[in-house]
């Protein structure tokens, strides 16, 4: 465990900012070979849109509604536009019908992960803790609240079921939260999933459609919790904040089941290629006292590469026009997936670095 002070981080930096980093670098984009996210490299093609949809302010749709609640699995669903605008409201939330004096709550986030739920956290006042292991039961605290990311961005750790069951089950007691994102589960078989658990009030689940379907221009997700708090939620937000379009293209992609099972096998072969690439340039037989360590891990959406050279490596290879993620610790880099027809070039951007 490490606890930190409640002091504004540096500004959060992710991957997807290749206008800028073309400009860093004076390299035009066209030439760049991006990897920085963790989004689908193919995606869900986008099917003709009827022109009243582009015309009408968008409605809530209850078609949408029944094919979420089949693809997740529960009857508590609300779509948001993008786990990103959950993700800043919740810290409000609680403040409004839990807690009002929240200085001594004690949030425990994930020390290496998507550093947008502690930013929420934190600029929000709430006591900020970091755990490597999920906190027991005994350094809970009342009106504890745990973020889990499952599986984890950018270790791709995943946390099994009656793992986070037993910690709801300890958080609930303590009339606390548990916060789930899941928005890289989709690639997960079988599904580690708590999200048919929301009936409990104790417990959010936040879904993500951009990832899995290659579709995060659209802006939407989805967040599955008690009917109670969807409704506060619902109060919160400001009107049409679901675009038509996106819930039109989105109600789609959620009902075709075939496209769904092709695009499983589709990222399965891809990032298996993927990780092969990177331990095939990376890893190295290393005597058992060697001190360097360099490891890979991820999913079906991105490999994390833990490199004592990360920094260098990064920039390196945003001289090269190759784009992926530092991670925020400086340790790591985030590749994200590449189409099938990347692979040759990926393969002579990463010839000079074997066993770098």
């Amino acid at each position: 465990m490490t606890i930190h002070p409640n002091k504004a981080p540096a500004a959060l930096v992710h991957g997807g900012q290749l206008n800028q980093m073309a400009e860093l670098y004076q390299i035009p984009t066209e030439q760049w070979l991006d990897l920085s996210t963790g989004i689908s490299p193919t995606s869900y093609p986008i099917p003709e849109i009827p022109q009243d949809i582009w015309q009408q302010l968008p409605q809530p749709s209850k078609s949408l509604f029944n094919a979420a609640r089949r693809y997740y699995g529960t009857k508590n669903i609300s779509a948001t536009s993008g786990s990103q605008a959950i993700i800043a409201r919740l810290p409000h939330l609680f403040k409004h019908y839990v807690q009002k004096n929240i200085t001594h709550i004690d949030v425990w986030l994930p020390q290496v992960g998507y550093k947008e739920h502690e930013k929420s956290w934190r600029d929000a006042g709430f006591n900020i803790k970091q755990y490597q292991q999920l906190p027991s039961g005994e350094e809970l605290t009342q009106h504890a609240i745990v973020v889990v990311i499952n599986p984890n961005n950018p270790t791709g750790k995943l946390q099994q079921q009656p793992t986070l069951t037993a910690l709801l089950k300890k958080i609930a007691a303590l009339s606390g939260w548990l916060v789930v994102d899941e928005a890289f589960m989709d690639v997960i078989q079988p599904s580690q999933s708590i999200i048919n658990l929301t009936d409990n009030k104790h417990l959010f689940v936040l879904r993500s459609v951009g990832k899995f379907f290659g579709l995060a221009g659209i802006r939407i997700g989805f967040l599955s919790a008690n009917q109670y708090w969807l409704e506060k939620l619902k109060a919160m937000s400001s009107p049409w904040e679901v675009n038509g379009p996106a819930q039109f293209i989105t109600e789609q992609a959620l009902n075709n089941q075939q496209w769904q099972s092709r695009q499983q096998q589709t990222l399965i072969t891809l990032s298996t290629q993927l990780e092969e690439l990177l331990t095939a340039t990376f890893l190295k037989p290393l005597s058992k006292d060697a001190e360097i360590k360099i490891s890979i891990s991820g999913c079906g959406l991105f490999k994390t590469l833990i490199h004592p050279q990360a920094t260098e490596l990064f920039q390196s290879f945003c001289r090269q026009g190759l784009y992926v993620r530092l991670c925020d610790e400086k340790n790591a880099l985030r590749f994200g997936v590449p189409k099938q027809d990347q692979f040759a070039k990926l393969i002579k951007l990463l010839a000079q670095h074997r066993h770098s």
